[in-house]
């Protein structure tokens, strides 16, 4: 068996107890406030079955995100699908896509962050419009749609009613992107996880199941 080390717990006014494995194959326990850590071990071992299948799957990938070496023809992620690079001369702009990234020569010694600016730029105009579509959909109310950097949470919704996504679910499928979109949406409404919320999720999505799965199984791949 995988030896077991909890990340972290993290108490809410949650009413059950959850289970997370990260991208980094580590424990993170969700709790409520009140749950002593023997309660949470025995949760532990009598799941210990599915964290090790959990854990070896993720240490087991042999497509660990390796760091970019933005070198013509490496493979870029852009909804869903890779897109080759090129690098080339004389170019009005450090990064331009049509079908295939076109990075300029000068702007190598910045490719990460140019790379980035660009992610930043396209999940906005993209989400935002898809947000909308969604809200029109529903009557949903919300104020602000916000791109952040988070690398493990593709949304939230605050009790402001702002709508945050990371700028990493652009390279998602626009499918999954749609699920974290209509996942938030319902947060307006439904500020936990409970019956209503995935009912009210289930409706507007039916299959909503195969797009979280898609995220779980391949949310280590939404980086550079």
């Amino acid at each position: 068996m995988v030896d077991i080390k909890i990340e972290k717990i993290i108490r809410s006014n949650r009413k059950t107890i959850a289970l997370q494995i990260t991208e980094n194959s580590t424990l993170i326990v969700k709790a409520p406030i009140n749950v002593d850590e023997k309660t949470i071990w025995d949760v532990i071992q009598k799941h210990r079955k599915w964290i090790d299948k959990r854990k070896k799957e993720i240490e087991a990938r042999d497509l660990k995100v390796l760091p970019k070496e933005f070198v013509s023809g490496e493979g870029f992620l852009y909804l869903g699908r890779y897109y080759k690079l090129h690098i080339v001369e004389n170019q009005d702009v450090p990064l331009k896509f049509e079908n295939g990234f076109y990075l300029s020569r000068s702007a190598l010694p910045e490719a990460k962050n140019v790379f980035i600016d660009w992610y930043k730029k396209a999940a906005y105009e993209k989400i935002l419009e898809r947000v909308n579509w969604w809200a029109q959909k529903r009557d949903f109310k919300y104020n602000k749609v916000n791109i952040t950097n988070a690398q493990r949470r593709w949304g939230s919704c605050s009790a402001k009613g702002n709508l945050n996504f990371s700028w990493r679910l652009i390279m998602a499928p626009l499918s999954v992107i749609d699920y974290v979109i209509v996942h938030e949406l319902v947060h307006l409404e439904e500020k936990n996880h409970g019956k209503a919320f995935w009912t009210k999720v289930k409706m507007l999505m039916p299959d909503y199941k195969k797009h979280e799965e898609w995220l779980k199984k391949n949310g280590y791949l939404l980086n550079i």
